[in-house]
């Protein structure tokens, strides 16, 4: 794959025939695998108050959040049906607030996931799993007191291993910021 994010080939979970099946990697090397994902949640700066104030009745968000996330990593082959079930060596959630949210009155909570494993396949699907989950902890948490929540801006920020190589687009946001 090319920094770019355009496939180099075909798409390989289907046959020569079109037919789905899970890509056999058992000729792959194992090569260290990394991958960082992040998802934002979109809220009411009163419902991050109450966030940060821990004064949700179902308990620490963040910590929870955070936690569902890791669980969901491990639980990626379960719930995407062709992805491989990979033995990870690590997965971290990590919760931080927007410095500055895109709209007034709002508030940005990135979370932000890093997946590590030593396999023939890579852990992409696993960081996406987790910040996504993450995410929708939060939005079950929160809803009694913030139905106009949304889950914004789930995305590969970097993934590091295997034939494909390296995708960075970490420092896009960097540059999201100096233009902004």
């Amino acid at each position: 794959m090319s920094d770019k994010g355009a496939p180099d080939t075909q798409f390989t979970h289907f046959d020569s025939a079109g037919n789905p099946h899970m890509v056999n990697v058992q000729d792959k090397s194992e090569t260290d695998r990394v991958a960082i994902a992040e998802a934002v949640v979109v809220m009411n700066s009163s419902t991050r108050e109450g966030i940060e104030q821990r004064a949700m009745k179902k308990g620490d968000v963040l910590a929870i959040a955070e936690l569902a996330g890791i669980m969901g990593a491990k639980r990626t082959a379960d719930l995407i049906p062709l992805c491989h079930p990979i033995p990870i060596t690590n997965v971290t959630v990590e919760s931080r607030w927007a410095s500055e949210p895109k709209q007034a009155g709002m508030a940005e909570l990135i979370l932000t996931a890093r997946v590590s494993a030593t396999y023939r396949t890579g852990v992409e699907m696993e960081a996406l799993t987790a910040c996504t989950t993450a995410a929708l902890t939060v939005y079950d948490m929160c809803k009694a007191l913030d139905r106009t929540m949304s889950i914004e801006r789930t995305r590969l920020l970097y993934k590091h291993g295997g034939k494909s190589g390296t995708f960075d687009r970490r420092d896009e946001r960097l540059q999201e910021k100096s233009r902004g």
